[in-house]
């Protein structure tokens, strides 16, 4: 191996980066019909086609192993493979393997129309195919030497992900790269921006101590106020200056000095915080000013307070920014917060909002927290901004216009395409707020959720890729001084599965990131959402032995409107929405704007529903939390598995998840609030039980049979009422008759 990549694959795969969709085109790909086509299908409809993409990754790595090096030897004469030892050997893998498969049968049936549980369901024929071939080549993206052709898929994968998030500054390049999960991608983006909090200490140290650099030593910087003479800001200043500024300290530095920017990189060595470790550098450039706080909604993943502590800042640097009762970031409380970091000369070294809460399916106002930023830079204090799209990141395709030159004349938007009815789009404030994503320093996505990509695929973005830089870490050994380009010398993971960006890179081939491909795959999956939560609340009235209580309220809920407009919404739900076909609610959404608006705002920002059951008994409906509870987990565990069956598929009828609205983490008054919708008394430290259903399949309204979510609703109503039942009478109650 010469250490050298393949300059025509290079250009290759830089030119179908630039041209997103690739070698294929979008014409006659993303086209009415094709979804069909995309996946395996529930009842493995597309056998054919898996095998036949499996063959031939199978026959191409068999072609490859044969023509690299022809005149070596095989691997034994013909009699090795015609032992007893040989055939017993192939015979136990056969049977282990049998075994195994037996056991996987039990295993939860994602694909399945009746599997509501978590954000994925089935995985895409390009992501399966991809992976596999990729798997049989065993590519170690540590490095490009390890990984020549990965690696560049992996480039572009990242390319094409920053794009998607509104990354398109070409002045200043993004940069992505795929990870194991959001996790880790998550870690990263506080890793990065630790490191760039601090670096304007390390340049300062180095200019005044660096005889090379004495000619820089009137270097002059923008702050959030105006320009000021680096030397001259106090520990405060340093910590506050604007991203865009500390990214261009280096080369600022380098110009300033006259010197080359390896020279100004060498002066830092040894000074930065990655090399003195937190503790220390703190101690000595910051000793009077607390450690930097990152902020982050009240509902967002644990990931983050994992990542402060393993990166040193602590699990109470983490604070947790209150929710509105949408789920929602609070923006009133971000802005007292950040008053009073100011007030107190507190840093704030990362806010985070989240696109597309996990449990809640919500999107943080991103667009208000830009405005917010901006406003707090202004009076000197500065902060960069993160994007945790684990889940939300790929509904941002339902946004992007096929590549300039696409002569497909089908989109999103055609209401004459059988893929794409009418309604399904995004909220328009949900729109803003993913295109606010533009303004962030890094962004999560996770192709493995909304992407339906085969784990492990996570994926964290740059908006400016220098930022990358901060975290680098080469060895030489493994890296050759860059002669080669790489990825594994950005971010956490040593070794990671080129296959991982072998399947993504595949996938989007065959189903872009914009509007042809993957905006109209979620774009269905956001109308099946919004006709499961029509059905849910159509399919529990008010005076049945179960009242469901779904967390998304009605608008005329959500704007305080009096009793008879909440009415009024529910009954077009029932008789317009929850009880019609596509066809006919295609036509009644087209006909009437009104109905339209209505089903555009009902559930939640994805495509997430949560609720909560309660009981009516004869003395009417519960009002004990605890019983409450209990109802709802007697329902999830009549819903999922806890372990897998002793053979056969699983004996579950539909799958649900389960989660709790805690007063420690969403704070008293929000659960209390929900508790009373749903009508029971709020117990102080007392959390609230609810089910999640996550509709992510995109043909669940239309399968050959109709929709299918008639069905689910009933299997929920039959055993939220046999539990219920039993729940009566443990209870010494009775359970009001339906």
């Amino acid at each position: 191996m010469t250490g050298k990549a393949n300059p025509d694959l290079i250009d290759s795969l830089d030119r179908i980066a630039r041209e997103g969709t690739g070698l294929l085109g979008a014409a006659g790909v993303a086209r009415a019909g094709a979804l069909p086509a995309w996946f395996l299908g529930p009842k493995a409809e597309n056998e054919a086609v898996l095998r036949e993409l499996v063959g031939m990754a199978i026959s191409g790595h068999v072609a490859a192993r044969r023509d690299y090096a022809p005149q070596d030897p095989r691997l034994g004469p013909d009699r090795v493979f015609e032992s007893d030892a040989y055939r017993a050997t192939v015979e136990r893998m056969r049977a282990c393997l049998a075994e195994m498969i037996g056991k996987l049968a039990g295993s939860t049936p994602l694909s399945s129309y009746r599997n509501q549980s978590h954000m994925y369901w089935d995985i895409t024929l390009p992501g399966v195919a991809g992976y596999i071939a990729a798997l049989l080549f065993n590519q170690n993206n540590v490095a490009a030497e390890a990984s020549p052709v990965t690696t560049l898929l992996e480039i572009t994968v990242g390319r094409e992900l920053c794009r998607m998030a509104g990354f398109d500054d070409a002045q200043r390049p993004p940069w992505g790269h795929v990870t194991c999960d959001g996790s880790v991608a998550n870690a990263e983006a506080i890793w990065a921006a630790r490191n760039l909090k601090y670096l304007p200490f390390a340049v300062a140290e180095a200019l005044r101590e660096v005889p090379a650099l004495a000619a820089a030593r009137g270097l002059e910087v923008r702050t959030g106020q105006g320009q000021a003479r680096l030397l001259e800001l106090d520990a405060w200043g340093l910590m506050n200056l604007p991203v865009r500024t500390v990214l261009d300290l280096t080369g600022d530095l380098a110009r300033s000095a006259g010197v080359e920017p390896e020279a100004a990189v060498a002066a830092l060595a040894g000074r930065t915080v990655q090399d003195l470790g937190l503790a220390e550098m703190h101690r000595r450039h910051a000793p009077d000013l607390p450690v930097p706080l990152v902020l982050a909604p009240a509902t967002a993943h644990y990931s983050w307070p994992k990542g402060a502590a393993l990166l040193g800042l602590g699990r109470t640097a983490l604070r947790s920014v209150p929710v509105d009762d949408n789920g929602r970031m609070e923006i009133g409380a971000l802005e007292r917060m950040l008053a009073e970091c100011l007030d107190q000369r507190r840093p704030v070294m990362l806010a985070v909002a989240v696109l597309g809460t996990t449990e809640e399916g919500a999107v943080d106002p991103l667009d208000r927290i830009v405005t917010l930023r901006e406003a707090f830079g202004g009076r000197g204090l500065g902060f960069a901004l993160h994007a945790d799209a684990a889940w939300g990141g790929y509904f941002m395709s339902m946004l992007r216009q096929p590549p300039l030159g696409s002569s497909d004349p089908n989109h999103m938007l055609d209401i004459d395409d059988d893929d794409a009815p009418p309604g399904m789009h995004l909220n328009p404030r949900v729109e803003a707020r993913l295109e606010a994503a533009r303004h962030c320093e890094t962004l999560t996505v996770d192709p493995h959720k909304a992407g339906f990509i085969p784990y492990p695929a996570g994926a964290l973005c740059y908006r400016d890729g220098a930022m990358r830089d901060l975290v680098s870490f080469a060895a030489p050994v493994v890296f050759h001084d860059g002669v080669v380009p790489t990825v594994g010398i950005y971010g956490i993971e040593g070794s990671k599965p080129g296959a991982a960006a072998a399947s993504v890179w595949l996938s989007h081939r065959v189903i872009p990131p914009d509007q042809s491909g993957y905006g109209r795959l979620l774009a269905k999956c956001i109308f099946a959402s919004r006709r499961f939560y029509a059905a849910l609340r159509a399919g529990f009235p008010a005076d049945g032995p179960v009242a469901v209580t779904p967390f998304q309220r009605l608008p005329a809920e959500r704007r305080g409107l009096d009793p008879q407009a909440v009415s009024e919404q529910e009954r077009r739900l029932h008789d317009e929405i929850a009880c019609l076909d596509n066809d006919a609610l295609v036509d009644r959404l087209l006909a009437d704007p009104t109905l339209m608006a209505l089903f555009r705002s009902i559930g939640s920002d994805t495509s997430i529903v949560p609720y909560a059951f309660n009981f009516r008994s004869e003395r009417g409906l519960n009002t004990d939390l605890g019983l409450m509870n209990r109802l709802n987990d007697a329902i999830f565990r009549a819903l999922s598995l806890e372990e897998a069956p002793v053979s056969g598929p699983p004996p579950k009828p539909m799958f649900v998840t389960a989660s709790e609205f805690d007063p420690a983490v969403y704070g008293e008054g929000f659960v209390a609030r929900f508790a009373r919708r749903a009508g029971v008394e709020p117990q102080p430290g007392m959390g609230v039980r609810f089910l999640i259903s996550t509709q992510q399949n995109p043909f669940l309204t239309a399968t050959e049979d109709g929709d299918f979510i008639p069905r689910l609703i009933a299997i929920l109503r039959e055993t939220a009422t046999e539990a219920a039942g039993e729940i009566c009478r443990a209870a010494g109650l009775r359970l009001k008759k339906g």
